[in-house]
């Protein structure tokens, strides 16, 4: 589910990059078609609502839900699932929105450090059965929420692709993992 922008994650960084940058809050920011302070503390999307109703909608074929907070996709995804599980996560099948780039710019940031930081566009992700995928996105769609599917949970027995990143043990649980793979797109 799309996030509505930078949520509450990540602050200690966004503060010191536009800092070093020398930026005021009332930069208008082409990329945002605002400014800089309208930007960054757009209201972070109450996903509550649309959970409680994507349960009713798709009933025994929704698993899990992982909000995307501090630590990133990887990190709270990973920890929602059974050790013995992996999700593999496309990096290309949403866009990021344009606030990811201008950070991770003027902090002279990679993308491994923001996806560590930042939820990258993707604020919730609800874990459903495949045949599941696409009810998901319409009642998604109906609710207003703009949705992808963006990858797959398999069993975590199989060597990654040496292009892809894998995450696992991470925020004192020992669950399952999670592997990117791909490129963002922007």
């Amino acid at each position: 589910m799309a996030s509505s922008g930078l949520h509450s994650n990540g602050f200690s960084l966004v503060r010191q990059a536009i800092k070093n940058a020398g930026w005021r809050l009332d930069r208008e920011i082409p990329e945002f078609g605002r400014t800089l302070g309208e930007e960054i503390l757009e209201p972070t999307r109450i996903y509550s609502p649309m959970c409680l109703d994507l349960r009713t909608e798709i009933g025994a074929d929704l698993h899990a839900y992982a909000h995307v907070t501090g630590g990133g996709l990887a990190a709270n995804l990973a920890r929602i699932l059974p050790r013995g599980l992996r999700a593999c996560v496309d990096r290309s099948a949403w866009d990021v929105p344009a606030v990811f780039h201008v950070i991770g710019q003027i902090a002279d940031a990679d993308w491994f450090d923001l996806e560590d930081t930042f939820n990258m566009g993707l604020g919730m992700v609800a874990v459903v059965a495949p045949a599941a995928a696409d009810q998901t996105l319409v009642a998604l769609a109906e609710l207003g929420c703009q949705s992808w599917v963006v990858g797959s949970v398999k069993t975590d027995n199989s060597t990654a692709p040496s292009d892809a990143r894998v995450v696992a043990g991470t925020k004192g649980v020992d669950g399952g993992s999670v592997e990117l793979r791909g490129n963002y797109r922007h």
